[in-house]
């Protein structure tokens, strides 16, 4: 009986590990398995995205170098100058309200000379019609509003530089791709015409190539257009800020003058 219990136990045990083993290895196969999976993915995505840029550059290079390498000069240069436009218009941002608050301090607390050093050590427009109005408020409140006046109209003309440019490029990338077009569907016909009979595979190429100076040039067209929007909204934004501070400051010369 004794024989037949410590029999039944081992046979429990070694059931018991045995169970252990068999999950233990299905879950290294099933980690092993994930594993496989994951890198079958990244081996599939990795030449869907080289495949990707080089089917760009392929379509590139068959637009022809002529059109597609103007457009690609009106993309170059309208991004340069939008990222310089960007940088020049946030670093010409200016917490407004801070520095009226700090001008009317100082002018009370100082006079006109303190008010223009806190001008100074202020970058930025809003900053330079402040000096310029409180550089001749010693001739009078109409003087300081002229001043003011000319000098925010300077200050406008710096911030809208060479954004004609951007808007230039826009309107000239889809009317290059354009002209692709036509100069694409033109080689087609004279293929036609040369080989006096009206064949798919004669007139595919240059319909492609028409196609992609098109293409090329909208999406340029649509890159640039996204900056240019930017700018703008961006300039608006700091003229207003201009106008209002001009108006504020006006009156806190007035105010000082009684």
């Amino acid at each position: 009986m004794k024989k037949i219990l410590s029999f039944l136990i081992l046979t429990v045990v070694f059931s018991l590990n045995f169970g252990l083993y068999a999950q233990d290895e299905s879950a290294m196969e099933d980690e092993v398995m994930k594993e496989q999976v994951m890198q079958d993915e990244a081996m599939v995505e990795e030449p869907a995205e080289a495949n990707f840029t080089q089917e760009l550059k392929n379509r590139f290079i068959e637009g022809g170098p002529g059109f597609m390498g103007i457009v690609l000069a009106c993309l170059i240069f309208g991004l340069a100058i939008a990222i310089e436009r960007i940088i020049y218009l946030n670093l010409a941002t200016t917490n407004t309200q801070k520095l009226t608050e700090e001008v009317e301090s100082a002018l009370k607390s100082g006079g006109t000379e303190a008010a223009k050093e806190v001008c100074r050590n202020t970058s930025g427009p809003v900053a330079s019609i402040f000096y310029q109005g409180l550089d001749r408020a010693g001739d009078g409140v109409e003087s300081a509003e002229k001043a003011v006046v000319a000098y925010g109209g300077v200050q406008m003309g710096q911030l809208e530089k060479n954004v004609s440019w951007i808007s230039l490029f826009i309107a000239l990338a889809p009317m290059l791709g354009f002209m692709g077009t036509v100069i694409g569907m033109i080689q087609a016909f004279d293929k036609i015409q040369a080989a006096g009979d009206m064949q798919p595979s004669l007139v595919a190429g240059g319909i492609k190539v028409a196609l992609l100076t098109t293409v090329f040039g909208l999406v340029v067209a649509i890159i640039l257009q996204i900056f240019y929007n930017y700018i703008v909204a961006k300039i608006d934004s700091i003229v207003n800020d201009m106008e209002d501070a001009s108006i504020t400051l006006i009156d806190i010369l007035v105010a000082h003058k009684k």
